[in-house]
């Protein structure tokens, strides 16, 4: 038995009252999602433990099977795994968005979804201007970037810059939580200050200012954490090979220390026009000498955090059509079988525009195997599905026909 797991990031929704109580997901063409809930068994996975923040890296860990109290060690570490930068004993490790600052507020997360060239140009200039022995800025993907801080201390109150989208930056920057993290943190906000003064009038913010679009000018860390010890895939769950392919930086940290092989797939852009038969195509490729693939689809939540409903209903129609109706014509024909899990890490409600922590609806689709009630996909109808309410490990455990503790 092989195994694929396609991960529509945010996809869970609520219902909006402006489109009759539905959500997303009740609203989207996904005839082929809706067949494997019918022949496959369904269920609600807690991916999110509830003293933890709702993020992509807690859900997406917890998905994999990690128990993320034990492993989790924040954003910046996944992003460093994930372009290759080794971390020291003592390095602090943090995300850094790009984001736009608007009269004070923060108007977005993502600059705008700023390319990689001109993100590039951006953390390369205030890595000249503020980086030196201790500080250390990495250029990653679009609005994702990474800041090291050589002896910095992770106990701080960060802010996720997507949570506050059109709050006062001000009450939102970086707090100690204790005496030995303060000059950390007070380190932190000055970067963040000092940024905004030196983005403001670079070149390339004056060129997207011109242009009519949205101006990346100032950082924003958060998600401190130091390198992880974390087990592999092969440790945990005894699978030989397996491998994960993603737009998203973070997901590829995390695959890098779950001991997954990253493939990138050229024209995957972790929005709603990345290279969908293109991911479908790889994960077959990938099939044919691993045991498992992991393929992560960005593209809901980024709709999501914007509060657009017809894109984030389209993007879960373009999964369907574009990816899981090809994986599914493909792996019919194989000799071997092949189980297909559909599910998203956590929702991110269109309404609020923020991830929440409810459970997700899963399907895990095995050839040959007594389906259960439910009839086609949503949050709500899978509450009637054989496996009821997951949590931990168990999902994973499910998928790989392992006893569910």
């Amino acid at each position: 038995m092989k195994y694929i797991i396609v991960l529509g990031d945010g996809m869970a929704d609520e219902p909006l009252a402006a489109y009759g109580g539905k959500t997303p997901l009740q609203m989207a063409e996904k005839p082929v999602i809706d067949s494997l809930a019918k022949k496959g068994r369904t269920g609600l996975l807690k991916t999110v433990p509830e003293d933890m923040h709702p993020g992509s890296e807690i859900a997406n860990m917890s998905v994999l099977g990690y128990d993320v109290h034990q492993v989790f060690e924040g954003r910046g570490v996944l992003e460093a795994a994930s372009i290759g930068v080794t971390l020291e004993e003592n390095d602090l490790a943090l995300r850094c968005n790009l984001l736009t600052i608007e009269n004070e507020n923060i108007k977005n997360h993502s600059a705008g979804h700023i390319s990689n060239v001109e993100a590039y140009e951006l953390i390369e200039y205030l890595n000249k201007k503020l980086g030196n022995e201790m500080i250390r800025f990495y250029p990653g993907v679009s609005y994702r970037h990474l800041l090291v801080i050589k002896g910095g201390k992770k106990h701080m109150s960060c802010t996720p810059p997507h949570d506050v989208p059109g709050k006062p930056f001000r009450p939102c920057l970086i707090e100690a939580e204790n005496e030995e993290s303060d000059a950390t943190a007070k380190l932190l906000n000055y970067l963040i200050l000092r940024s905004q003064a030196l983005l403001a009038e670079h070149p390339v913010n004056l060129k997207r200012k011109e242009a009519g679009k949205e101006v990346a000018n100032s950082i924003w860390p958060w998600s401190p954490g130091y390198k992880p010890q974390m087990p592999t895939l092969k440790e945990l769950f005894g699978i030989e090979k397996s491998a994960v392919i993603s737009a998203v930086d973070l997901i590829q940290g995390i695959g890098v220390y779950a001991g997954m092989d990253v493939i990138k797939v050229e024209g995957a852009t972790g929005l709603y026009d990345t290279n969908y038969e293109g991911k479908a195509k790889a994960t077959i490729d990938a099939l044919k000498d691993h045991d498992l693939v992991y393929l992560h689809v960005e593209a809901s939540d980024e709709a999501g955090h914007e509060g657009d409903v017809e894109l984030k209903t389209k993007t879960i129609g373009y999964l369907d059509s574009r990816i899981v109706k090809y994986l599914v014509e493909e792996t019919e024909k194989m000799d071997e079988s092949v189980t297909i899990a559909v599910l998203p890490d956590h929702p991110t409600p269109c309404a609020t525009k923020i991830h929440t922590r409810e459970a997700v609806p899963f399907i895990i689709y095995k050839p040959g195997e007594t389906p259960d009630s439910a009839q086609f996909y949503d949050e709500f109808e899978v509450a009637k599905g054989s496996y009821g309410v997951l949590k931990g490990d168990q999902f994973m455990k499910a998928l790989l026909n392992k006893i569910i503790n």
